[in-house]
């Protein structure tokens, strides 16, 4: 089923529990202004109240010849009359977008291609997988506007880590995809959109065979891990996997695998 949030962005949810977000102006090479951020904000913020067996994946790409540019010329030029506390408003805004993509509570792969600017590299950022054709062209181009790559640093440090933030962010040089891949802000490179959409496939395939409420708690995992003292993963990974093993999910899979058949995932 397509739902079509606003002209800037649609939603498409497959029954197997995948939805496919699009960001649909083609015509600016998918840029940002402030409709598309709060669609995007409200989009994702829902998809967290969905149950498990709803929602396994999701797939953000962008129509056209981009994934998506930076920001709107219209919407830049409309912050020349904001005031400091809107700009401020106006900044927070993207911040909460990016958040929700990113505590997502299901792996996002980004399916990218075309130019990857700006705002564009904080939702390679706050995705868990991204896919690239090879011909993309990435690059933090604030500093080359008289600003600055702020909103997005915090997601962007998390993936690329503090060396290549600080060699990037203050020149604004594109580069290509094999750096992006190379510095992993990519993590698969392709030849062609066919391949991309085969790859996207593949990688959709590979959630849907995984335990839908154990491919959740893996990739939240990994933010708690991060936050805790290196004493205290014992305890909280422990008590995570014994949880699974006794979960409807786990002795399903388990089962399954001894007896050699496909899991039947039990739903919420």
């Amino acid at each position: 089923m397509t739902d079509r949030v606003t002209h800037r962005l649609t939603v498409d949810r497959e029954e197997a529990g995948i939805w496919r977000v699009m960001l649909t102006r083609p015509e600016v090479h998918n840029a940002f202004d402030a409709e598309l951020i709060d669609d995007l904000r409200r989009t994702f913020t829902g998809m967290a109240r969905q149950p498990s067996h709803a929602l396994r994946a999701v797939v953000l790409s962008g129509d056209g010849p981009s994934f998506c540019a930076g920001a709107d010329v219209r919407w830049m030029r409309a912050s020349l009359e904001l005031t400091p506390d809107q700009n401020e408003q106006d900044a927070l805004a993207m911040a909460e977008m990016f958040d929700a993509i990113d505590t997502c509570p299901v792996p996002v792969i980004a399916r990218v291609h075309g130019a990857v600017l700006g705002g564009g590299m904080g939702l390679c950022a706050v995705s868990d997988l991204v896919i690239a054709e090879a011909g993309a062209r990435f690059g933090f181009t604030e500093t080359r506007l008289g600003i600055l790559p702020a909103v997005i640093s915090p997601f962007v440090i998390a993936k690329i880590g503090e060396t290549h933030a600080r060699a990037l962010f203050p020149g604004g040089r594109r580069f290509d995809a094999t750096r992006a891949l190379r510095i992993g802000l990519v993590h698969e490179l392709v030849e062609g959109e066919a391949a991309l959409d085969d790859a996207v496939a593949i990688a959709v395939a590979d959630l849907l065979a995984a335990g839908p409420s154990a491919a959740r708690a893996a990739k939240a995992m990994v933010r708690e891990v991060r936050g805790l003292p290196h004493a205290s993963t014992r305890w909280h990974t422990a008590r995570r996997i014994a949880a699974q093993r006794a979960s409807p999910e786990g002795q399903e899979g388990s089962r399954a695998f001894l007896e050699r058949r496909p899991p039947v995932w039990p739903t919420d």
